[in-house]
């Protein structure tokens, strides 16, 4: 069975690109045996819950293909990028890049998945530097006000109601347009 992970990193971020691609790449290829993993989620850590439900899934040896849009929805970090492909490839699993079109099974692939978790790890870091620099200078001109305590750009109390009928997480997601 073929295992799609798909990570947005904010609520307000869609999945139809990444799902699209993949779909594309799955049909082009045949395969109609996929289980999805969908989080809304920082890719700073591993701590998303469909990743670690993909993680017990593979554990289990349910899985034998993990198929990404791009290697950097796994992770944002380099070690934990590393670590996370190190695992899988020891386990003779498959993973697939669609839009980067790497397969990173072997020395070269797992060669080819260092460079681009460490390119990932770098964009992650540029980025926080500039929001840090733009940060201080609308400070300086005192027009910063940073964020209002408590501030969601989701609904919390409509995602619990809907949450205690007994809707899944993606129900939620849809119903609250994400």
């Amino acid at each position: 069975m073929v295992g799609v992970y798909i990570r947005v990193s904010t609520l307000d971020q869609n999945t139809a690109g990444q799902r699209a691609a993949i779909k594309r790449w799955l049909t082009g290829n045949q395969i109609s045996d996929v289980r999805w993993f969908v989080d809304k989620a920082s890719g700073d850590n591993t701590e998303r819950p469909a990743f670690k439900k993909l993680q017990e899934a593979i554990f289990n040896g349910e899985l034998e293909t993990v198929v990404v849009w791009k290697l950097d929805r796994l992770s944002r970090s380099l070690r934990d990028g590393i670590n996370v492909l190190a695992d899988w490839c020891d386990r003779g699993l498959r993973v697939v890049s669609v839009t980067q079109q790497i397969d990173f099974n072997g020395t070269l692939g797992k060669m080819l998945a260092a460079v681009l978790l460490g390119v990932a790890e770098m964009e992650q870091e540029t980025r926080r530097e500039r929001q840090a620099v733009g940060i201080e200078a609308a400070r300086k001109r005192g027009v910063y006000k940073g964020r209002k305590p408590e501030t969601f750009k989701a609904q919390p109390e409509r995602a619990r109601r809907l949450r205690e009928k007994g809707l899944k997480d993606h129900e939620i997601a849809t119903a609250l347009g994400n």
